[in-house]
């Protein structure tokens, strides 16, 4: 039956609110405080979706809604610059909501799951602990979360040098489920409402009193004496240098660029005594010191005259240029020393200014014209700006999307930065000021984080001045032709939380949910080792209860498929191995065989099975297979045989035959198919294996089944965490030798590099002992079937020694093996 048009009028009625909320949110000023509430319209339909397609649905149109209320700017700049329009420019901005904003059906598939085993406390929890996770692992195009719309709150905003704005994000989606908590407690009485309301209220009041306490220490550390140098800034809104080009030419618009910057750098250094200059992102829209004619060259060199005529440093944008290609960069140069060095855009911007060499190509060149070939930076530097009497301050420059992460700002931390120059072109927000403000509410939370004080200069604006508490104490407006100048403190700044340890909360709500499926898992371990059939001789119907997978003919077609591809996988690997390699993983390649076509279709296949698991049990008269979303009833006495799968993919599994002749439609995968016909039996039925085959081959199955112990077998143990016993002495013994320590890579290159390196160690253990189990297996399977031929009533204990057996070589003799090579050197 369909469902009743009133649930689906309410859950978009849901998400048309959160939506409309979030839109007024974003745009910052007083209205801050809806970031506490706008979520809760949504999360009260959500809570009445039981399916996980229609939160999937849900979570689809909530990101869309979110996408269109918070970034409609963006869809029609980005059908401007493309020359779209902007009605397919909206739609294009809808259709990739999803990408854009992926932690919105994550947060609602994690909260949904864990609201079906767990209460509302850890699923709000949990589905927090989603959302900053997946903006960890999947950084978004413009950086935005949304403790950024707390920007405007400078006591609350100042949680942010603890764990950033992800750390405020995870408390807005807490107090928005304590609300939510609270409106479906709201009949229950007072003291059903008491723990989610003081929650809700206790949660701001704790941000605001760190905030006015870290103020109170930030305003002494100010107060102390320090020398200063006076930075200015030049906002010359020249805009739209590709059709000025094609009107003048390139010379002519470079002539005015530049001679508009030093008219505005005199009058910055005449009225202001500035120390230093700085010049927007491409404000010289060409490779700077590696001329590509004779004017370039006298244009480089009327700069260089410029900044030792004038006796101060300059910072603008250029292009660099190597072997590799060209690089948005920042050029610093100073008086008597000239080029200084140059910083490289980090992070491009997708296709407008870099494309992936895997995606680039003549063809997306022809439907794209307008994709850049820029290169992006190696990451972080730290220059010094020198004023002509000898101070010296300590810059981080970023350019651009640089500032909408914080690992950049972070790393410049540590490399000793003073204060941070913002170099950006928002020209294209020239008609969209809110994308503007946006950008600058943003990039101000890398001064909270960091405590340093920053200038941005933008070419059209909004060119500002950051103090370390996040106050924008001086801003440009849209459009505008100015001057701005900001005194810098030649000091260092307090330590933070975030420097020390980084970009730590998406990381640490990982950390957390992946807890909470092993606990999950281990629960359901337990359950199914307790589940377990009991042997043969006492079996009985009320004593059975076993987990099985009810697989229908295309999902069983699927997971056999996919324990081929790995068994295939395996076998290349070995091959790979005797032929080519040695015994011994030496490659890249080996590893990327491994995860792709090894473990990735394991798991799939294990996840399929997960899925579709249910507890079989014995009933009165009754064979009860229960699944989270129903519940099966088959009569034991309509049951004629169990026939075993000739071909056990995925594994051992049974097929119910009825007294009609009809079959029981899914096939169950089921570990020990003599106790389940053992149960049927005792039951009352006169239930028949369907021939001497499926007799052995139960047999076969019960000596395995009995034979296995949960935690020791489990593959998750076998190669998942057994491996990290010998990876994390060999990761840590490279770290200290090729970086001087074991986060010298993290510190050198960063989280990504760490972990990559880390994963490239656990994978080639984790490959070889399973590659070594794979061995140890077929040995084990072969002598099992010797003994069922050979004693048939001994084979059961002769499987649960072998099995020790195989576990003491798995589990003892890798480390061995590894002992003696190092003792024999």
């Amino acid at each position: 039956m369909p469902p009743s048009a009133s649930p689906r009028v309410l859950t978009l009625a849901g998400i048309v609110g959160s939506a409309v909320l979030l839109g007024l949110y974003a745009r910052g000023g007083v209205v801050w405080p809806l970031g506490f509430v706008a979520l809760v319209p949504w999360l009260l339909t959500l809570n009445r979706t039981h399916t996980l397609v229609g939160t999937l649905l849900s979570g689809w149109l909530m990101s869309v809604a979110f996408a269109v209320a918070v970034f409609t700017w963006f869809g029609v700049a980005v059908g401007a610059y493309t020359g779209i329009g902007t009605p397919p420019g909206m739609l294009l901005l809808c259709l990739l909501a999803p990408l854009l904003q992926p932690q919105v059906l994550v947060f609602a598939l994690v909260r949904q799951l864990l609201r079906r085993r767990h209460g509302p406390w850890l699923s709000a929890l949990g589905g927090a602990c989603a959302w900053v996770a997946c903006e960890q692992l999947v950084p978004k195009l413009l950086g935005d979360t949304l403790g950024h719309g707390l920007g405007p709150s400078l006591w609350l905003r100042q949680v942010a040098d603890l764990g950033g704005a992800a750390a405020i994000t995870l408390l807005l989606i807490v107090v928005n489920e304590a609300l939510v908590l609270a409106l479906q407690r709201r009949r229950d009485g007072a003291a059903a409402l008491l723990r989610p309301l003081l929650l809700a209220a206790l949660l701001p009041l704790l941000m605001a009193g760190y905030g006015w306490l870290r103020l109170s220490t930030l305003a002494e550390s100010a107060g102390q004496p320090t020398a200063v140098m006076r930075i200015g800034m030049v906002q010359s809104g020249i805009v739209d240098y590709e059709n000025r080009r094609r009107e003048v030419g390139a010379y002519a618009v470079v002539r005015q660029v530049l001679d508009t910057h030093f008219g505005l750098s005199r009058a910055a250094i005449e009225h202001h005594g500035v120390d230093a200059l700085l010049w927007s992102e491409t404000v010289y829209p060409t490779t700077f010191g590696h001329p590509r004619s004779e004017d370039g060259a006298a244009l480089d060199q009327e700069i260089l005259d410029f900044v030792t005529a004038t006796g101060v440093a300059l910072v603008f944008g250029s292009y660099d240029l190597d072997d590799a290609g060209e690089y948005n960069a920042a050029v610093f140069v100073e008086p008597g020393t000239g080029l200084l060095g140059y910083y490289r855009k980090t992070h491009p911007f997708p296709l407008t200014e870099h494309v992936p060499e895997w995606l680039d190509g003549p063809l997306l060149r022809h439907w794209l014209p307008w994709t850049g070939s820029w290169q992006p930076g190696s990451g972080a530097r730290v220059f010094p700006l020198r004023a002509a009497d000898g101070r010296e301050l300590q810059v981080l420059p970023l350019i651009c999307l640089d500032d909408v992460r914080p690992e950049l700002a972070l790393d410049g931390a540590r490399l000793g930065a003073q204060a941070i120059v913002g170099l950006s072109n928002d020209a294209w927000f020239s008609a969209h000021p809110i994308g503007a403000r946006l950008h600058l509410q943003v990039a101000a939370f890398r001064s909270i984080e960091t405590r340093l004080p920053q200038l941005r200069v933008t070419s059209n604006g909004l060119s500002a001045y950051v103090d370390p508490s996040g106050e924008v104490l001086v801003s440009t407006g849209m459009g505008q032709q100015a001057v701005l100048a900001g005194e810098l403190p030649l000091s260092d700044p307090p330590m933070t939380l975030m420097v020390r340890w980084g970009d730590w909360v998406g990381r640490a709500a990982l950390v957390l949910l992946l807890l909470l499926a092993v606990i999950q898992g281990w629960r359901r371990w337990q359950a199914g080792a307790g589940a377990r059939a009991v042997p043969a001789a006492s079996a009985t119907a009320a004593d059975y209860r076993a987990r099985v997978s009810l697989l229908p003919p295309f999902w069983r077609m699927l997971c056999g498929l996919l324990q081929l591809s790995a068994g295939f996988g395996l076998l290349a690997l070995a091959l790979r191995m005797l032929v080519r390699d040695g015994f011994q993983v030496n490659s890249l390649a080996q590893i990327q065989i491994y995860l792709g076509w090894v473990l990735a279709p394991v798991i799939a296949a294990w996840a399929i099975q997960r899925i579709l698991a249910a507890t079989a049990r014995v009933s009165g008269d009754l064979l009860v297979l229960q699944q989270p979303r129903q519940r099966i009833e088959i009569p034991i006495a309509s049951i004629a045989v169990v026939r075993l799968w000739r071909m056990p993919f995925p594994g051992i599994g049974v097929d119910l035959e009825f007294v009609s002749g009809r079959r029981f439609a899914p096939g169950m995968v089921c570990a020990d198919p003599r106790a389940l016909h053992q149960a049927l039996s005792a039951a009352g039925a006169p239930v028949q294996l369907a021939d001497t085959a499926s007799g052995r081959m139960a047999d076969y199955a019960a000596a395995r089944a009995r034979s296995l112990r949960p935690w020791l077998d489990h593959g998750l143990t076998r190669f998942g965490l057994f491996p990290l016993i010998p990876a994390l002495p060999a990761f840590r013994l490279h770290q200290h030798i090729a970086f001087g320590g074991t986060f010298g890579e993290y510190y050198t290159y960063g989280l990504q590099a760490w972990l990559s390196g880390l994963l490239i160690w656990w994978a080639a253990w984790s490959m070889g002992l399973m590659l070594f189990a794979a061995l140890l297996r077929i040995g084990g399977e072969l002598s099992t079937g010797l003994a069922l031929a050979w004693r048939p009533d001994r084979a059961s204990s002769f499987r649960s020694i072998q099995e020790w057996l195989i576990r003491l070589a798995f589990f003892l003799g890798p480390p061995l093996w590894l002992l003696l090579r190092v003792l024999w050197g």
